[in-house]
């Protein structure tokens, strides 16, 4: 189970979990086991004359230590927890990322949107899938796979266009980073809403989506 250790900013002060104590290998090797999605080793933090640089050797790295090692990462995940665990003994460091389009895609809006979304989904009583927040100030909604070919005809009939707003599907062919993967000196991804017994079954994009839009909209 994934425990409440500290909280963030924002939305009356929403607890984040932090998995301390535990290593990545294990954190990959429990995705894999207990939620059963697939998982695979991405790049690391190395430190470089004091500095953190990612590991694929590019200073000016986007996403340092939080990007897939290598070309074909889709065909490297791996839903079995022997697998998964094989992989970080041999690169303990390497970040956790889970790929899209799968057992899941994800929906990602901008920290403050996904923050006033989430209270209203709590006021609308929605069952919410695990939720993460990310250094780079976004939230991932985690939804049954095919959202992605869905949301541009639920926006539109909600009025908007996906153009519009700062919203992006992650579907096949995507991937997110898993807490408690650091993303160079920004910080670590963390849950917003922890993976749990409850949430095991993932809601259906048309559930959520418009309270994201809504969010999304009076974020512009």
């Amino acid at each position: 189970m994934f425990i409440v250790e500290e909280t963030i900013a924002g939305a009356d002060a929403v607890q984040i979990p932090k998995q301390r104590g535990e290593s990545l290998l294990d954190t990959a090797v429990r995705y894999a086991e207990e939620r059963h999605w697939d998982v695979f080793p991405g790049t690391w933090l190395e430190a470089v004359e004091g500095v953190q640089r990612c590991s694929c050797g590019d200073a000016a790295c986007p996403s340092p230590g939080a990007h897939p090692a290598r070309p074909d990462w889709a065909a490297q995940a791996t839903g079995s927890a022997t697998v998964a665990r094989r992989m970080w003994q041999k690169q303990p460091d390497a970040s956790v990322l889970l790929p899209t389009g799968r057992t899941f895609d994800a929906v990602s809006v901008p920290e403050t949107a996904g923050f006033l979304a989430l209270a209203r989904m709590e006021r609308m009583e929605l069952t919410l899938g695990p939720v993460t927040v990310t250094p780079d100030r976004r939230m991932e909604f985690f939804v049954l796979p095919g959202a992605s070919a869905k949301v541009p005809e639920l926006l539109r009939k909600l009025g908007w266009s996906l153009s519009s707003l700062d919203l992006t599907v992650l579907g096949e062919g995507a991937y997110v980073a898993a807490p408690p993967t650091r993303v160079g000196c920004r910080g670590a991804v963390q849950w917003a809403c922890r993976p749990t017994a409850v949430n095991r079954w993932l809601p259906d994009v048309e559930e959520l989506v418009s309270p994201l839009a809504y969010a999304c909209g009076r974020d512009r």
